[in-house]
């Protein structure tokens, strides 16, 4: 099984920069994809960007061109670079593997205030 430990989410005002962070640990398959989804509150999980081991990406529209999804596959960890914030990126940004099976993180907060 994969573990997951998420890290950077926070409070940030429109227009800053966050960084988030996804380590995974455990039985890792070569081959997989790692990615980050957003839930707003009452609404669905939604995918905002992913990146296969390969480093093939994939992003939602609302967020081309403002966040970049990066992997360092050396040290199991995928990385969302989040500038240009804005009010509806606020949510709980939830980190994803998938290989042979799936994992959730638990999730982590990010909040943007104007």
């Amino acid at each position: 099984q994969v573990q997951l430990a998420e890290s950077g989410g926070g409070l940030v005002q429109v227009g800053g920069s966050l960084r988030l962070s996804c380590a995974a640990s455990g039985i890792i398959f070569r081959i997989n994809v790692m990615g980050w989804y957003r839930q707003a509150q009452g609404k669905e999980r939604d995918l905002v960007a992913v990146i296969t081991s390969c480093g093939n990406t994939n992003y939602a529209d609302s967020v081309k061109g403002r966040f970049t999804i990066s992997r360092d596959n050396a040290k199991n960890t995928v990385y969302l670079q989040m500038n240009s914030l804005k009010l509806e990126d606020k949510g709980v940004y939830y980190c994803n593997y998938m290989s042979n099976y799936e994992k959730w993180g638990q999730g982590t907060q990010v909040t943007v205030s104007s």
